[in-house]
């Protein structure tokens, strides 16, 4: 019976036997980005075989043939509205695509804070679930795995937003998602490659680390566990690889807390991490991060050297960041439980810089220079808006200033507009001024429109 079947396989023409193949990513209930060209490929079994695209939106027919076993076709999508389907047609059984919707599509990246969500007893994401049934937000969520060499494909599938689904998908990113769909009544697709403890190296290509001896040393440092890779490319060649050739509007980072120990390097590592993304995509893409919260189980100042190197990071430009010291209800543990107001925040930085629309405020005052005069340092701020205010009370709370000595004592200080003046009777020649430059400080200075005042240091001392 086998040589039977073997003749009859050599016999029949092999195009027979040819069908495509698509990666998980292209599916029914998929996103498509809206309003632009975005890529349909896959992979098919003959070589020479020619591929056809058609859409029900669009009355072109689109060709390629498949080089080497891979083909790649680009379409035109229009703006939003209604369900589509895809067929893709090839010599052997065609495919259809189904309740395909188009929209803006965001990538949510990084470790755990990222990550958490219901599942893990996030109350804000429990108390939501029962009314998470937004037909206009779907999830691709990418399960967590790793390659030493970079990968076509992932399991995974789109789903549409439904309370027990969204219950275990990232908080973040399912309060991201609903305030951008609600806002500009347009379908969101959400895809989560996350992983928790995970250091920034395994996220970046490994090319990075070759060419850079600096952070190749770095690399090396980073310590080893069981529950996850810390092997430069590790995550990015399986979870963020495969789909690279996905047209995306942006991306949302959060990440750092497992880099805070090799922080001297974090802002050139975010830097290749970021510009390499989007050599991947072919695409400028929009990429916000998380400072990373207040946190007191950090090793002495660690926490504060990692918040200065991600704010070094938003040189590179087409970045945001989004602070947090206000948003954390227990400074002894790492995963706050305030995850929709970190979510807005993403939110206002997408509809405002990405999408044109009026909505919350999302400048942080930062600081710009300062100026010492006698016995008092005046600090200048940038991005504070109409002025500096103070939350509550009448202290501004994490706030130190140091002679040559670099010994640092509590100061005094009073606020005016986009300025602050620093003393303190036990320096009476100061040079230095340090805010909220603790692991776990949660200061009180404000912008009028609600943000808080990064973090900052007039010195660069090491010790």
């Amino acid at each position: 019976m086998k040589k039977i079947i073997v003749l009859i396989s050599i016999l029949l023409p092999f195009g027979l036997f040819a069908d495509v193949m698509l990666p998980a990513i292209i599916g029914d209930h998929m996103v498509l980005q809206q309003n632009t060209k975005v890529k349909i490929w896959g992979w098919s079994t003959n070589p020479n075989e020619i591929v056809k695209v058609k859409s029900d939106w669009d009355t072109t027919t689109y060709k390629t043939e498949a080089r080497y076993g891979k083909w790649l076709i680009e379409i035109q999508t229009p703006k939003s509205g209604g369900k589509h389907q895809l067929s893709i047609h090839s010599e052997g059984k065609p495919l259809q695509i189904n309740d395909i919707v188009f929209g803006e599509n965001w990538l949510l990246s990084g470790q755990s804070n990222m990550e958490w969500s219901g599942i893990k007893n996030l109350k804000e994401a429990l108390d939501e679930a029962p009314n998470a049934n937004f037909d206009g937000i779907r999830f691709f969520y990418i399960p967590k795995t790793v390659s030493d060499s970079p990968q076509e494909d992932v399991k995974a599938r789109w789903v549409v937003c439904n309370p027990n689904d969204m219950k275990s998908f990232s908080a973040i990113g399912y309060f991201f998602g609903k305030k951008l769909h609600q806002t500009m009544n347009v379908p969101v697709g959400l895809i989560s490659s996350n992983w928790g403890g995970t250091p920034a190296e395994v996220w970046t290509p490994k090319d990075e680390f070759i060419t850079n001896p600096e952070l190749l040393v770095s690399a090396k440092k980073l310590k080893t566990y069981n529950w996850w890779s810390s092997i430069p490319g590790d995550n990015y060649n399986a979870m963020i690889h495969p789909i690279k050739n996905f047209n995306l509007a942006g991306v949302l980072w959060y990440q750092g807390e497992s880099n805070v120990e090799n922080y001297s390097t974090y802002a050139q590592l975010m830097n290749r991490l970021i510009l390499s993304w989007r050599t991947a995509f072919n695409k400028e893409l929009p990429f916000y991060f998380a400072q990373i919260a207040p946190y007191s189980g950090y090793a002495k100042g660690l926490g504060a050297r990692l918040r200065e190197q991600q704010t070094i990071s938003l040189q590179t430009p087409n970045t945001a960041m989004v602070v947090l010291t206000d948003l954390v209800d227990d400074v002894k543990n790492i995963h706050p439980n305030l995850k929709i107001e970190v979510a807005n925040r993403f939110a206002n930085l997408a509809l405002v810089k990405v999408y044109g629309k009026e909505a919350g405020p999302i400048f942080y005052p930062k600081y710009d220079r300062h100026e010492v005069t006698k016995n008092k340092i005046k600090v200048y701020f940038k991005e504070v808006g109409d002025k500096l205010v103070l939350k509550s009370g009448d202290s501004v709370g994490d706030l130190f200033i140091a002679g040559e000595d670099h010994k640092f004592y509590p100061a005094e200080s009073k606020l005016e507009k986009n300025a602050m003046v620093v003393w303190s009777k036990d320096v009476p020649n100061p040079v230095a001024v340090r805010y909220a430059f603790s692991n776990e400080a949660m200061p009180n200075v404000f912008s009028k429109e609600g943000l808080p005042l990064n973090l900052f240091r007039t010195d660069n001392w090491e010790e």
